[in-house]
């Protein structure tokens, strides 16, 4: 029996057709693939670690970079411009008893011409003007731009007097024009810059410290800063002794060299050395890590763990322990690093 065969255009037709659904079929699962693996985090972007304190401490010292000329200029254009204003106030006053007394010797004037052309000449003035026939306007004026020529000088003069004041008023005020607008610009900008730095502040990752021996720190804490406080906490209990750097005793300038040593930063031993190696840091903006310094002659010195306390080593006969920083005169705050 004769088998039935396809005609060849119809075959071709018939593998084209299987061959398109089978590459459907081949996206369709690659499709269900591609969305198993996002799901199970696969094809996920790469994570970007959030930047650290210190990596926002750089950002924000080069903002302050910025800021801190910025400031200076400001300042430096605040302090001219209440100068001249104050100048421009003097010259002021200088040129309301001028501009008064122009005005009085112009009204003498006026009214010497006054009584002259509507009341007459007096006697002495009638005879002046008799043998200087007074019949010509041009001989009658003359003699008034005599009899006015005291008045006349005198109001020259404090007309140039006060045209000199007013040439220095005129440039002090224009001056005055610009740097107002320098100082509104620099200002400006102050206020954008320390918006930045306020944002970067604000973008301060916090960090929970605990330890055995102090208080669990919540905050802004660098990598530098908990290494220290970690390690100064891991002392406490251990004796005071005069001139000790650890690892079993200390003194208070040994103590915080100590506790920097461990997290890479070398402080001198020596408590005046270390105020000058460290970074000013005002007592509103402390945080946990920073040098808390006591007494006008900086002679100790404690490792700040916030909230008014800290970790130090007290004196003779006290062992390295956490107290609070109100028990003496702070002198000031330091950061390391």
């Amino acid at each position: 029996m004769p088998v039935a065969t396809m005609p060849p255009h119809r075959h071709d037709l018939f593998a084209s057709a299987r061959s398109g659904g089978l590459r459907r079929v081949a996206q369709r699962v690659l499709i269900l693939v591609a969305a198993a693996a996002v799901g199970a985090g696969l094809l996920t972007a790469p994570a970007h670690a959030a930047p650290t304190v210190d990596e926002i401490e750089a950002q924000i010292d080069k903002k302050w970079e910025q800021l801190e000329p910025t400031i200076e200029q400001y300042n430096k254009v605040r302090a001219q411009l209440k100068v001249n204003r104050q100048k421009s106030a003097n010259l002021q006053k200088k040129i309301e008893p001028l501009a008064l007394q122009s005005e009085l010797a112009l009204n003498r004037v006026g009214d010497l011409a006054s009584r002259y052309y509507i009341s007459g000449p007096s006697h002495d003035i009638g005879a002046l003007l008799v043998s200087a026939k007074p019949d010509t306007l041009t001989e009658q004026l003359t003699i008034l731009d005599r009899l006015a020529s005291q008045e006349r000088k005198e109001v020259e003069g404090v007309l140039a007097v006060r045209a000199k004041y007013d040439g220095e008023k005129q440039k002090l005020d224009a001056l005055i024009v610009t740097q107002t607008k320098q100082q509104n610009e620099l200002a400006a900008k102050k206020k954008q810059i320390d918006a930045e730095i306020k944002q970067l502040e604000a973008s301060m990752p916090k960090t929970t410290v605990k330890t055995a021996a102090c208080p669990t720190i919540n905050g802004v804490v660098s990598a530098a800063a908990r290494t220290a406080i970690k390690t100064a906490c891991g002392k406490v209990g251990k004796p005071y002794v005069w001139g000790a750097t650890g690892p079993n005793s200390f003194d208070c300038s040994g103590l915080t060299q100590y506790a920097y040593k461990a997290a890479g930063i070398y402080l001198t031993h020596h408590t005046g050395d270390q105020w000058n190696e460290g970074k000013a840091i005002s007592r509103g903006d402390a945080r946990p890590g920073d040098l808390v310094f006591f007494f006008s002659g900086l002679s100790h010195v404690g490792l700040y763990l916030g909230n008014n306390t800290m970790v130090h080593a007290p004196r003779a006969g006290k062992p390295v322990q956490v107290s609070s920083i109100n028990t003496m005169p702070v002198a000031g705050f330091r950061r390391p690093g």
